[in-house]
């Protein structure tokens, strides 16, 4: 290990604790963190699991939907969040790898411990810029609604080229993963983690954390900050009994992803900040911050659980889709009546169109009403 230089300053006995892939720290400067991974023993793996079955449980059934009652996507809105919910899919399976690397150490290879890893990043990363992509077709349906309706397949063409872009800028955000992920032995247990040799130097910590906390955060962030201020400021000059409604969904949606990414990040940076200039040189104040990370790691992965939720199941059609595919699984499968789409059949043209921004057509599933 003694070709492994401590790249922050600070060396202990094992792997830091407190980073989103856990980066190992030298072992010159002993400080027993016996407690943090005690407490990662206990907190981390129920914690994981339930985050698995309860997201895994939601993200495949937004899957089954799209597949059975959604033989061809209709809009952006419907290609992004399939897309979302593969993303979650794949990211929640590499949780029960990290449940068990917490409670026995790593013991599935080397091989495996790349590919988790780079898994788990290429999942994070895509699932955050496909929630960006969401929150800008809102923005296009909803106040630039003539120009949406004019070109809607158009636009449907280029969501399937803006996933395929996605997924490619995730897999080049996750190429450190598979380069400098690899197994690491601390107190005779194997763990799956980042290690930077000493030639790349401590910036090449930095800009893989700055990466991390931009892309996976910041970035996202700001640009649904703007869209749903846009969308906001639209609806309140809307005319239409629904809108509080959606200014309530869209509400949710900005604090749910702010309170479950942003202690996190903040986390992050402070890490980014640790590796520039050592701000940390207390063993008892680094492992409070390694445990604080833990927890703030675990709220973070909880909005895999939460994203069918806001973006799907508030739908008019996600939810009459999901009565649907149980009153299948229960009796013989009857068509149920959409009250929505009755109402529109009644309407009148000007009716139907003042009342656009939140029907049941691309407009409302931008909205995810």
């Amino acid at each position: 290990m003694d070709a492994f230089k401590n790249i922050t300053g600070f060396t202990t006995k094992e792997p830091s604790l407190f980073t989103t892939d856990d980066y190992y720290e030298d072992q010159d400067l002993m400080c027993d963190r016996a407690p943090v991974r005690t407490f990662r023993r206990l907190f981390e793996p129920p914690l994981f699991w339930m985050i698995t079955l309860d997201g895994g449980a939601g993200n495949l059934a937004v899957v089954w939907i799209y597949l059975n009652f959604r033989r061809r996507l209709k809009t952006m809105s419907d290609v992004y969040l399939l897309n979302l919910a593969v993303a979650d899919l794949l990211f929640l399976v590499t949780l029960p790898l990290w449940a068990a690397e917490a409670s026995h150490g790593w013991n599935f290879g080397f091989a495996l411990c790349k590919i988790n890893s780079a898994l788990y990043k290429v999942n994070l990363f895509s699932s955050m810029l496909l929630l960006t992509c969401i929150s800008v077709d809102r923005y296009v349906v909803i106040v630039q609604s003539t120009r949406a309706q004019n070109s809607q397949l158009e636009r449907r063409r280029y969501s399937c080229l803006v996933c395929v872009g996605v997924w490619l800028l995730a897999l080049l955000l996750a190429t450190p993963e598979l380069v400098f992920a690899t197994i690491v032995n601390v107190d005779s247990q194997q763990y799956c983690r980042m290690v930077f040799p000493t030639y790349l130097g401590n910036c090449t910590k930095i800009v893989v954390l700055s990466l991390l906390v931009s892309m996976g955060f910041f970035l996202p962030f700001i640009i649904m900050a703007f869209c749903y201020s846009v969308i906001v400021a639209k609806l309140l000059n809307t005319r239409n009994f629904q809108k509080h409604k959606a200014m309530r969904v869209i509400l949710a949606v900005v604090v749910v992803f702010v309170m479950s990414q942003l202690p996190y990040n903040g986390v992050l940076v402070m890490e980014v900040t640790q590796a520039s200039n050592m701000t940390m040189t207390d063993c008892e104040e680094v492992k409070r911050f390694d445990m604080l990370g833990q927890v703030l790691k675990s709220l973070a992965y909880m909005h895999a659980c939460l994203n069918p939720f806001l973006y799907a199941f508030v739908g008019v059609r996600f939810r009459h889709d999901v009565l649907q595919l149980l009153h299948c699984s229960s009796s013989r499968c009857m068509p149920l009546v959409n009250k929505s789409q009755l109402g529109q059949t009644n309407r009148s043209p000007l009716s139907s169109t003042r009342v656009s921004v939140m029907s049941d057509s691309d407009t409302s599933q931008a909205l995810s009403l």
